[in-house]
């Protein structure tokens, strides 16, 4: 396949003035191993970052805890004075211990400087868009989120936030929270084996609300499965382009944020978009999450 780097076409969020390719980039990987510490080769993370956005992306994810630290400072040195329509999405609600562990941080005070300290990072006057990071490490609660929302909310109405969004949720969370804040983003864990949010995306794809999925390939192990390779070899692509052309085809709503250190890689995830799975083989695909689930059939 030869690389057009159409991006996917490109979504804009009910409520902003943001025009979206909808293959973004994810800055997870511009830090050590599990979000850790220093890449090994920063120059190279730079690199893979210029050449993102060179390609065409124009939406960036990151969060000052991914290092923590580093992969802002990486983004601004890489990109600092930003191009214009690039949009960089942040998220506060969680930080890191010594022992690289993610606690929770939605007290007021706790939300309030992690504004700051990706402003301050990033070297923005306002954030383009932050996302609330609640819930467990094992995916949503039903708790309120109307505290640590309103939070936001008045940081919004400074004008140190422009938009708002809501990440690891619920159904009945994002009903809350849209009574509090326009909600332009959820920033949920879905892809082909994880596929608990069908309902909510395809409620938000009728609100014209994007759906950014994280952990798009599986985290940080990636997706494996027969039926994946299979695919993969009969359109001679890579189990990587199919799991994220089946995210593009899966709904319009839906945002690709996969991150990657390593150009070839980017390169790879971007050719994705040229991928088109006809619907038997996208009937095959969705037999993926029924199997993980321990169920015959279809997962749509």
């Amino acid at each position: 396949m030869s690389l057009s780097f159409d991006l996917g076409g490109a979504f804009s969020p009910v409520g902003t003035s943001f025009v979206l390719n909808r293959i973004g980039y994810g800055a997870i990987q511009l830090t050590g191993p599990m979000a850790w510490g220093p890449p090994k080769d920063r120059q190279a993370a730079v690199a893979v970052v210029r050449e993102a956005v060179r390609l065409g992306i124009n939406h960036i994810d990151t969060s000052d805890f991914y290092g923590p630290h580093i992969a802002n400072e990486i983004i601004r040195e890489a990109l600092h004075p930003y191009p214009e329509g690039l949009t960089i999405v942040t998220k506060v609600g969680a930080r890191r211990g010594p022992d690289k562990s993610w606690p929770a941080a939605l007290s007021k005070q706790e939300l309030v400087d992690a504004v700051h300290d990706n402003l301050r990072h990033l070297g923005l006057d306002a954030l383009d868009v932050v996302n609330l990071r609640v819930g467990g490490h094992f995916g949503p609660n039903d708790n309120s989120i109307a505290e640590p929302l309103s939070v936001l909310a008045e940081l919004q109405r400074q004008g140190l936030i422009r938009h708002i969004g809501l990440s690891n949720i619920s159904p009945s969370q994002f009903a809350e929270g849209e009574k509090i804040a326009k909600i332009v983003c959820v920033q949920n864990h879905y892809n082909l084996a994880h596929r608990r949010d069908d309902a909510l995306i395809d409620v938000l794809a009728g609100k014209g609300t994007a759906f950014v999925p994280f952990f798009p390939l599986g985290g940080f192990r990636p997706l494996q499965s027969p039926i994946l390779d299979e695919v993969a070899a009969a359109l001679s692509a890579t189990a990587r382009q199919v799991a994220l052309a089946w995210l593009l085809q899966r709904a319009p709503n839906i945002l690709i944020i996969a991150g990657t250190s390593s150009v070839d890689h980017l390169r790879e995830n971007l050719d994705a978009a040229t991928l088109r799975l006809p619907p038997e083989t996208v009937g095959r695909l969705d037999r993926i999450a029924a199997e993980a689930r321990g169920e015959p059939g279809p997962g749509r």
